[in-house]
């Protein structure tokens, strides 16, 4: 039965909603930027061996020390404090931490000095829990030390060579002694290699701990790259490193074996697989055998081989070929019998299959049009693989088990929305991270078998209580049909909004392959500046994940192949025409927005879109792909020398000339990743061609564009822009 309201009642329900807004406030820049909405979490999360009790990094800041402690599951209670650094001499903070295998020791370090993203120099200490007693690894400043099985030693990087310490004995000796900056790199991955296949540490101990397997980097041909730092000195520096480009020489790798009992090292010939990169190393559970993960310079072929590393031999095991590429994942995980799982899209989806120890398929474990989204692992005593998919919608996660043979499936989370697990060592309890666009994380203990909660361990209630103040406009989710697909989009509106108003229009997205922001997920900087836009200065907000970002399918995500920029940008200008036809936009005020890879877009799109944009930022944009590493763009564009048009005609540099609107161009002078190159390319590209604009240099800042007061300075120009132009 459809309920009637009299006028005076309506009128009373108005009054009282706007009476609740005007009574909340708005979200500063001062608050996003000072921390003011920053969630509590479970630091550095470890499982103990027992699978009854786990670890975290906690923080005392009152007494200035922090502590490794020990939970009970069940319970929830401390059980013990293995490492206070009140207790230990000159040491103030532990910043990170890792047990030996056998649990017996700690490695920490409480000074970083960071290097590139993942990188880093520090000074690290080894804790032996029973006798109390830490003592250095070493006097430098060191990378990616990392312990033996048995825990009787730690191999670390210094100075592009590897050393191995001797925990008994104190003894340490180096193991290779050509590393060289600019030259030679053994054990830590070169820049383009840390950047994109995503690790650092390129060495790795066999299971017994008697050899050491890793790679060397020769970048002698690698072109250099000089990046100018100011500082407060007279005359500025440069920091030169080398960093190959689209279709220039990358470093030439090979794969090196050390042998602790008799001190040699073997070269390992990988010529006959395609062993342009290694992007991975990892030892099976046979103590003899080593896999190697290869693949050529278009990545679109992955081969796995195991190397017998008694006799130096190797055989393929496995090649995964894609017509695009092949992503290089940390899935490939081994069973006692060196049976394995490995993750694929080779039917169109991403899901897990299982092969024997000779590369024979014995299952697809999973199946659908949806992606698994996280490989967690296998249980060796109930023989369940655990995962985590989009089978409830690509926009959520939920965390399921089933067995290999891809029966009886169980999904082990109720919540719609962002569902992670990490779960204790024998598989017993997962402790279950949730969030959604209105909640922030909530930690819970819950059964692996079942997904039973068990309890609430931490949430952010006490954050979600304070936002209430706040004037905060819920993300509208839904899907919008461009250029015949159903994108994923979420709309934010003022909490005032009136359907009889026209507001203005400004997109955000950043669209690179792969990848995804229309998520139901709990809000990051970015959104809390949304809503402070959409909620101050009357602004509808809006995200459209197009052609080419990830988690729908292969197809999807791989048809931007050879051609980047060009089916992104023509989904982001039909977003914008299309929802330039409702009733409540004004069609006449709509702008862009994006950093990185979306710089790139909003660029291009105001350039080739100048009567559907009147304004776009872009902060730190590749403006060609010829000026980005070879190794991301490669996989996706091929190389300049193949694919010529395919780089300039998507290129903003191709299109200044289509420039009407306003146009704010933010760079790090600082950026090793997106150099400033790119920006000054087009600064220049756009002054011959007689286009005003505007534009901010950072100086001495990376791709983040942070450091003391300078986000809530770039944030506060943008916003001002927006405010200004649109």
């Amino acid at each position: 039965m459809k309920r009637l309201h009299s006028l005076p009642f309506l009128l009373l329900f108005l009054t009282a909603i706007t009476a609740l807004t005007a009574q909340q406030k708005n979200i500063s820049l001062e608050e996003i930027w000072g921390g003011a909405y920053r969630t509590q979490g479970l630091d550095a999360l470890h499982s103990m061996n027992n699978g009854k009790e786990y670890a975290v990094l906690n923080y005392d800041r009152q007494n200035k020390a922090s502590t490794v402690d020990v939970y009970d599951y069940k319970s929830g209670e401390k059980v013990r404090t293995l490492l206070n650094s009140a207790d230990l001499k000159g040491i103030n903070y532990v910043i990170s931490y890792e047990f030996s295998k056998d649990e017996s020791k700690i490695l920490f370090t409480t000074e970083l000095q960071q290097i590139y993203r993942r990188s880093s120099l520090g000074t690290y200490y080894v804790y032996d829990i029973a006798s109390k007693e830490f003592s250095l690894v070493s006097t430098n400043k060191i990378q990616e030390p990392t312990f033996s099985n048995d825990g009787s030693k730690v191999a670390y990087g210094y100075q592009n060579n590897l050393y191995v310490k001797d925990l008994k004995t104190g003894e340490t000796k180096q193991i290779t002694d050509d590393g060289k900056k600019n030259s030679i790199i053994n054990g830590i991955t070169d820049w383009v290699y840390e950047e994109e296949f995503a690790f650092v540490r390129a060495f790795e101990w066999s299971k017994d701990g008697d050899r050491l397997a890793y790679i060397k980097f020769d970048e002698t041909e690698v072109p250099q790259f000089n990046m100018d730092l100011y500082g407060n000195e007279l005359y500025p520096s440069a920091d030169t490193f080398k960093y190959p480009k689209a279709g220039e020489a990358n470093s030439k790798v090979s794969l090196h074996i050390y042998d602790l009992g008799n001190g040699n090292t073997s070269e390992v010939n990988l010529s006959q697989y395609n062993s342009y990169y290694i992007p991975r190393l990892l030892w099976t559970q046979d103590n003899k055998l080593l896999s190697v993960q290869l693949t050529n310079r278009h990545q679109n072929v992955i081969d796995l081989v195991f190397v017998d590393v008694s006799n130096n031999t190797s055989k393929l095991i496995l090649a995964e070929k894609d017509d695009a590429y092949v992503d290089v994942t940390d899935n490939l995980t081994f069973l006692n019998n060196n049976s394995f799982f490995w993750t694929s899209e080779r039917d169109g989806w991403n899901h897990i299959y299982q092969y024997d120890k000779d590369g024979k398929l014995l299952n697809q474990v999973t199946k659908g049009a949806w992606e698994v989204t996280a490989y967690y692992g296998f249980d060796q005593n109930t023989g369940r693989v655990y995962y985590q998919s989009t089978e409830n919608g690509s926009i959520n996660r939920d965390v399921y088990s089933i067995l290999p043979s891809g029966k009886n499936k169980v999904r082990l989370t109720q919540q719609t929305g962002t569902n992670d697990a990490d779960f204790s060592a024998d598989y017993t309890y997962f402790i279950n991270t949730f969030s959604d666009a209105t909640t922030p994380y909530v930690f819970t203990l819950r059964e692996a078998k079942t997904g039973k909660l068990l309890r609430e361990i931490k949430n952010n209630n006490d954050l979600k209580e304070r936002l209430s103040s706040y004037k905060i406009s819920p993300k509208e989710f839904s899907t919008i049909n461009i250029n015949g697909e159903n994108l994923n989009m979420y709309m934010i509106k003022p909490l005032n909004f009136d359907e009889n108003k026209q507001y203005p229009l400004f997109l955000y997205q950043y669209s690179g392959p792969g990848s995804q922001n229309v998520s139901n997920s709990w809000m990051g900087t970015n959104d809390y500046w949304h809503e402070m836009l959409a909620n101050e200065q009357d602004i509808i907000i809006a995200c459209v994940d197009g052609r080419g970002t990830g988690f729908k399918g292969r197809d999807f995500k791989k048809m931007t192949q050879k051609e980047l920029g060009k089916y992104e940008v023509e989904d982001q200008i039909a977003v914008a025409k299309k929802l330039g036809e409702l009733p409540y936009i004004d069609a006449s005020r709509t702008g862009i927005w994006g950093w990185s890879y979306g710089g790139f877009m909003s660029s291009n799109a105001l350039f080739q879109a100048p009567d559907t944009f009147e304004m776009a930022i872009a902060v730190a944009p590749v403006t060609s792909w010829r000026f980005y590493d070879s190794i991301y763009t490669e996989r996706y564009m091929q190389t300049p020398q193949e694919n010529a048009s395919g780089y300039d005609e998507n290129s903003p540099l191709s299109h200044v000339e289509g420039l009407k609107g306003k146009f704010l161009l933010v760079h790090g002078s600082a950026d090793d990743n997106v150099h400033v190159q790119n920006s000054m390319r087009l600064i220049e590209a756009l002054v011959q061609a007689n286009k005003q604009f505007d534009w901010r240099i950072y100086p001495d800042k990376n791709h983040g564009i942070y450091g003391g007061n300078t986000r809530l300075h770039l944030y506060t120009l943008m916003t001002n822009y927006i405010k200004n132009n649109l």
